[in-house]
């Protein structure tokens, strides 16, 4: 007769608390957080979009700083949006890094629906730091003869370095990666920003030849 007693309460004990362990294994992701993060990115990646390139010319030409926009551009920052979106809906998946507080028993479950590893908001911003770096380094050492111009330093460097510490302080203060996926994120983009912007500097002078045009093609 106590068999049977103690086996019924040890079924409804463990209906009782079942509810409770598999709601606390649902993290709690700041959705505030990821908001902030996602605009971070945007913005760091749009100011190298609309950032001109700042130049000391030439005695040869008009003496002084010129700026100029460059339509050219474009080009590494598509191939390094477009590394962005081969991170997000392919590299992810494949490393199946899972979010802090998720694993193999839970993922796919709210909070978990997706892996963290490497995080895209920190490749995203930190390309564009990368990239802004390696183009203020070009122009100012290449191009300017070593002249410092603070507008280029400031819209090229101070302005991505601040997004990018916004956003890789966020992504882990909202639960969305942790330390190790955000610092993969974070070094891959910016090697590959500065790979791009390197490149686009060298092979595209800040000038717009003679023609004194402000946005070159």
């Amino acid at each position: 007769m106590r068999k049977p007693v103690v086996t019924a309460a040890v079924a409804a004990a463990a209906l009782f608390l079942a509810p409770t362990n598999a709601s606390a294994q649902v993290p709690e992701r700041s959705q505030t957080w990821n908001d902030v993060t996602l605009a971070t990115t945007l913005v760091a990646g749009g100011a190298q979009l609309l950032m001109p390139r700042v130049y000391y010319s030439s005695p040869e030409a008009t003496v002084g700083w010129k700026a100029r926009w460059h339509v050219s551009v474009l080009a590494p920052a598509m191939t390094l949006t477009t590394l962005a979106l081969l991170n997000e809906h392919h590299f992810k998946p494949g490393f199946e890094g899972h979010r802090p507080g998720c694993n193999e028993a839970n993922q796919g479950q709210p909070g978990c629906e997706s892996y963290g590893m490497p995080s895209t908001h920190s490749f995203g911003s930190a390309a564009a730091l990368g990239h802004g770096t390696a183009v203020f380094l070009v122009d100012t050492i290449k191009y300017s003869g070593g002249r410092f111009h603070f507008g280029s330093f400031a819209g090229n460097v101070i302005l991505p370095l601040a997004l990018t510490s916004v956003t890789v302080a966020g992504r882990r203060a909202g639960d969305w990666e942790d330390w190790g996926q955000i610092g993969v994120g974070a070094g891959a983009g910016l090697v590959s920003g500065a790979a791009m912007g390197l490149l686009y500097a060298i092979l595209q002078p800040p000038d717009c030849g003679y023609t004194g045009s402000l946005i070159c093609w």
